[in-house]
């Protein structure tokens, strides 16, 4: 198992020294100030390597570009309206142009408007660490009194519809700013510009695009970029949703084993693959993790390996981010079948048999307290992580890969 480490370029907070004192062996990172729908150009990829390649004192680092996250896809694309094809075409050049500088993962992932959803990002917990939380009566609150989304009391019964306007009636409004913003924040670089109508506009687009339109539109859009991939020797690999449930009235079609399946089997290339994160994945109780990998094992591109805390039993509740080993996914077994599907590609001969994998997220801990670095991605709270990971594999690897 390939160990990478996020990293979101030159105005990361976490600088690449450090990275490279954390014991990282690749880096995952993506060209953010490239707008989605661009190609990405040669030059572009080149000048993200050169800084990857380099610490702050000009020495090499040791690192190199490793897994693409995220080349994102457009709106247009998962809507199929607007300048899509264009999008189709730019997305192809781009896959080129990747797999000329030697690049071979990417990521991706096909969540309407909202890359991600929490409502704190810095929740604090008993030991004084912060962490992101989903608090689904928080949310329930801004979906229904701050957006005031049409039909959005559809959506929740009459339990979690009266709670939600308690917590509305106890909030000033700088909560409710906060609240606000917060959810926004998984609008990539909108925190600071999307106002609650654009937000409004953008749900709009997506009136009549229920579950089967959106899958199908992803399974188009495969069809139209995994040959290229696959003829390039890439590997795509989606990203399921988070939270692996609908939210503000928009389907999500990457949320479960059988969602992955049957995207697969529908473009049934080697290159149509998956990035099995165990935080999105296991904000769902019925989502069994190292059953997961085992079963799908095949298709595995790449690891987000997290843990969060769901606070309810059910589909859709509220969760928090907790320490790696902590949370309500068998860590352990994940990795450890993780290595078996790694010893079973070795074995088969494939060139692919060294899955890379990312400590994903983090408690803010110790000096990351005032480090105020990028939302989930703290430096002291990965290397925890990271450190706990490769403890397991070191400890599994010599015997399951013998």
């Amino acid at each position: 198992m390939r160990q990478t480490w996020r990293w979101f370029g030159p105005r990361d907070l976490v600088p690449i020294d450090h990275v490279a004192q954390a014991g990282a062996e690749g880096i995952v990172t993506a060209l953010h100030h490239v707008p989605t729908g661009a190609v990405w150009t040669p030059d572009e990829i080149a000048r993200r390597q050169a800084e990857v390649a380099v610490m702050a004192d000009g020495s090499p680092s040791g690192l190199a570009w490793d897994v693409v996250e995220s080349l994102p896809v457009s709106e247009d694309i998962k809507r199929q309206t607007g300048a899509w094809r264009a999008h189709l075409a730019a997305y192809r050049q781009s896959l080129e142009n990747l797999a000329a500088a030697g690049i071979e993962v990417i990521c991706y992932n096909f969540m309407p408007v909202l890359d991600w959803t929490r409502t704190d990002l810095a929740w604090r917990l008993p030991n004084g660490a912060t962490c992101m939380r989903f608090d689904l009566a928080d949310f329930a609150a801004f979906d229904l009194h701050i957006l005031a989304r049409p039909g959005a009391a559809e959506d929740y019964d009459a339990a979690l519809r009266d709670e939600a306007a308690r917590r509305f009636a106890a909030m000033d409004d700088d909560r409710r700013t906060h609240l606000a913003r917060n959810v926004v924040f998984g609008l990539p670089g909108a925190a600071e510009r999307f106002s609650l109508e654009d937000v409004r506009a953008q749900l709009a687009l997506y009136d009549g695009i229920g579950p089967d339109r959106l899958r199908a539109h992803l399974i188009d859009f495969l069809a139209e970029v995994a040959p290229t991939a696959e003829r390039l020797g890439l590997r795509l690999c989606c990203h399921p949703d988070d939270p692996p449930v609908p939210l503000l009235g928009l389907p999500r079609v990457m949320s479960t084993e059988a969602d992955f399946r049957a995207v697969t089997r529908a473009v049934d290339l080697p290159a149509n693959g998956i990035t099995l994160c165990s935080g999105s994945l296991g904000a769902r109780p019925d989502n069994d993790l190292p059953g997961m990998m085992e079963r799908l094992g095949e298709r595995v591109h790449f690891l987000h390996l997290r843990n969060v805390k769901r606070e309810s039993p059910d589909i859709r509740g509220s969760f928090h981010e907790a320490e790696h080993l902590g949370g309500d996914t068998d860590m352990v077994a994940l990795v450890e079948a993780a290595l078996r599907e790694e010893a079973r590609r070795r074995k088969a001969g494939r060139a692919d048999w060294s899955i890379p994998f990312r400590p994903d997220h983090g408690q803010d801990i110790l000096d990351d307290l005032g480090r105020r670095a990028q939302p989930g991605y703290p430096s002291i709270g990965r290397l925890k992580g990271l450190a706990e990971l490769r403890g397991i594999i070191a400890a599994l690897a010599p015997r399951v890969m013998a």
